[in-house]
């Protein structure tokens, strides 16, 4: 054996003198003490692990963020206290609605998601490449994720199932339009925003608490693809967006991204013109401008895309004293939806995996389970809390964050439909483009709201002109209706 390749052994550590199969004579059969054998197939039969329900496609680059703004008015967040200083992150980008196998450059949104090791424990963002988001309500989730996957009947994608849902879901309208818009199709990852789109908040060393926005703007530059670009680079690579990542960082043309935040206090959110917890809205820019926190460099490819990509699992629950939630309704069911799916998908211990483990410390008294590896508890002689026990872990008050005052709140399932204006931010943005633009927009909703039936055409084109009238002639007029007939019968 050459000293510069090594011997090969089992999971155990034992030497393998020969890869063949153990037989009974040469002609077999297969004897059951193959063991090394046995452990080939049996790991073979597990080396998928259940695909991600949503964001199954995608790819991931470690990288170094670097704080450039004192912002410690607003957060105690100690990996932003001082300018220049560097906190290691990982980012993975996703497209949402497809399989493993589906192509990088098909119109969908992209997932953000990003892990920053700090020193007190990692931060995921879990956002995309939009402000806003489809649904408000988290008892729609899973109903609308279904309709952007495969029809139970047929296995196939459905327009008529996606646009049903979206008619029957005025509050969708904002994050289509930005959808079918010209910016539906990143040309690359480097070349596309990201969002955090809730709303979270921050508490400063007083115990003062501001809500804000997070924004994540490419200093590549925004660029995207036509239909056209998609559908002749789509037949010519199905992995365009993941190559173009993965051949930049390799030649040493590091993507950046710079980060800023929104900021809102909690007597402006007490008087604001609506829900600022909204995720179906954004909060204007001259109203609520952008502050410059820091900058992100991507600069090293994963050394194996399951360990690293495949296995890396962000949550929103994953904050730091200085960072928490709101009370957006969407963010607080992902702060369980996420973890749960990751203990489910990769196990009850995912955060012993390397690619999600702290850099930090780790002492709790959770225990066992799959894949435990007790390198957070080996010197811990206790399981329970309270616990008089020497040198064991103890609450943190530090890191306890200030009251949240939710008023006289009642508690009920509120009709998340009503009294939402869902249509005024949507004519805003469509008389932001050209002209050339919404005829493109129009285009390209027509191509797949044709394919539903004519009931839903007729609905979704009402949400349109809600948003402005020219919005619903055009698209109807690319379906062939009569927008004045449909909106005469909607009144009579």
């Amino acid at each position: 054996m050459s000293e510069k390749r090594p011997p090969l052994t089992t999971a155990d550590g034992n030497p393998i003198g020969m890869q063949q199969a153990l037989t009974a004579g040469p002609r077999g059969p297969v004897l059951m003490q193959d063991v090394q054998l046995l452990e080939q197939m049996q790991h073979f039969n597990r080396e998928r692990i259940p695909e991600r329900v949503v964001h199954a496609k995608g790819t991931g680059a470690h990288g170094t963020f670097t704080a450039t703004q004192d912002i410690t008015r607003f957060t105690k967040a100690r990996f932003l206290a001082d300018i220049g200083k560097k906190t290691d992150m990982f980012i993975r980008f996703s497209t949402v609605a497809g399989e493993r196998g589906a192509a990088d450059a098909e119109r969908d949104v992209r997932g953000f998601a990003m892990k920053f090791y700090t020193e007190d424990g990692n931060w995921d963002m879990v956002g995309n490449n939009t402000p806003v988001f489809f649904i408000r309500d988290p008892y729609k989730f899973a109903n609308f994720i279904h309709t952007q996957k495969r029809d139970p009947k047929t296995n196939m994608r459905d327009m008529d199932m996606q646009w049903d849902f979206w008619s029957l879901s005025p509050e969708s309208l904002h994050q289509v339009t930005i959808l079918f818009s010209d910016r539906g199709i990143p040309a690359t990852l480097r070349n596309m925003n990201g969002y955090g789109s809730h709303t979270y908040s921050m508490v400063n060393a007083e115990g003062e608490r501001v809500w804000c926005k997070f924004h994540f703007k490419t200093d590549q530059g925004i660029r995207c693809l036509t239909d056209e670009e998609s559908a002749k680079l789509i037949g010519e690579d199905r992995e365009s967006h993941q190559r173009d990542l993965y051949n930049a960082i390799e030649t040493g043309d590091y993507p950046s991204w710079t980060m800023y935040i929104q900021v809102m206090t909690q007597d402006e959110a007490a008087t604001f013109a609506w829900n600022p917890f909204d995720l179906t809205k954004v909060w204007p820019h001259g109203d609520y401008p952008l502050y410059e926190v820091g900058r992100f460099e991507l600069s090293r490819n994963p050394d194996n895309y399951h360990a690293e990509v495949e296995q890396s699992s962000f949550s929103p629950s994953a904050l730091v004293p200085g960072i928490g939630p709101s009370p957006d309704k969407m963010l607080q069911a992902r702060l369980m939806s996420y973890s749960d799916a990751h203990r489910y998908r990769v196990g009850s211990n995912y955060h012993q995996i390397p690619i999600n483990r702290p850099k930090s410390p780790v002492a709790n008294y959770q225990r066992d389970g799959v894949m435990a590896t007790a390198n957070d508890y080996s010197k811990m002689t206790a399981n329970y809390w309270p616990n008089s026990r020497d040198g064991q872990p103890d609450e943190a008050p530090q890191a306890k964050e200030p009251p949240m005052d939710l008023g006289q709140a009642i508690a009920d399932r509120y009709d998340s439909t009503t009294d939402h204006d869902d249509y005024t931010q949507v004519g805003n943005l469509y008389r932001l483009f050209d002209d050339a633009h919404r005829d493109r927009l129009a285009t390209r909703i027509a191509g797949v709201l044709g394919q539903a039936r004519e009931t839903v055409q007729v609905r979704q084109l009402g949400h349109f002109a809600r948003a402005d009238e020219d919005y619903g002639r055009r698209v109807a007029e690319k379906l062939g209706l009569d927008l004045n007939k449909i909106m005469e019968s909607a009144g009579s």
